[in-house]
């Protein structure tokens, strides 16, 4: 497919789980793909020979997106790469490290969750916004969390995603008038490294059962929504957090 041909995509976060699912569903419509990775660097490899083996164009650049220089960095290499102009950005980079109660919280944890998920949203769009101009996209990653709280042990994370749909919200608003759209995902159960670390079989099984399609979701299911977002076929959507949970919340 060619839906995406000849526009140039960042995906943060985007070697591993969703943020792989996206970057491949990206290249593969004929964007070129900028992967940008912290951790994942065995990801981000396997990543780029999966984009490459469709004859994808993709790089990989390492940065830590909660980071203002870091930032700068991945743009400088992206625009080395692929030329000053960015139609599609995606903000997936994000994480949950630990469950903690309201008493095992700590400031340099407060720190971690809240720069990672949200100060990374913040200034990775402040960044790269000035590359973009009209029928440009960003899409940005929150969660179920965002709209129930999130399950236990996981108040930061959920209040960090909050703070997502609202500058969502914000950025359509203020982005709308250049041409920019701004909408967001709201996933629940995908079935991922992310829940394989931090949730309980036991728990999973019950969300499932509960949930009105009876299953988990799957990273290329959110993938597709973030696809049909960077899209034209969404050229009047802006502003809107979408859930995608399979029936088991709705906004």
């Amino acid at each position: 497919m060619s839906t995406f041909k000849g526009k140039v995509a960042v995906v943060t976060g985007g070697a591993r789980d969703i943020g792989r699912a996206i970057s491949v569903k990206l290249a593969r419509e004929g964007a070129k793909v900028v992967v940008n990775y912290f951790n994942s660097d065995a990801g981000a490899k396997e990543t780029l020979e999966e984009i490459k083996s469709f004859g994808g164009e993709a790089i990989a650049v390492k940065a830590d997106v909660s980071n203002l220089n870091d930032i700068k960095n991945l743009k400088a290499k992206a625009v080395e790469a692929f030329g000053g102009e960015i139609h599609i950005l995606v903000n997936n980079a994000g994480g949950l490290f630990a469950r903690r109660t309201l008493q095992e919280l700590d400031e340099s944890f407060y720190d971690l969750v809240m720069n990672v998920n949200f100060k990374s949203t913040v200034f990775v769009t402040q960044v790269f916004e000035p590359l973009m101009g009209k029928g440009a996209s960003i899409i940005n990653l929150s969660s179920q969390a965002a709209r129930d709280g999130g399950g236990g042990g996981s108040s930061l994370y959920a209040s960090s995603k909050g703070a997502t749909t609202t500058f969502t919200r914000a950025m359509a608003k203020e982005l709308g008038p250049k041409g920019i759209r701004v909408n967001a995902l709201c996933p629940g159960l995908i079935a991922t490294k992310f829940h394989d670390d931090f949730t309980k079989d036991e728990i999973r099984t019950v969300v499932a059962g509960k949930t009105p399609l009876r299953r988990e979701g799957q990273a290329d299911e959110v993938a597709d929504l973030v696809g049909y977002l960077a899209s034209d076929q969404a050229s009047f959507v802006s502003g809107v957090n979408f859930d995608i949970n399979g029936g088991l919340a709705f906004s």
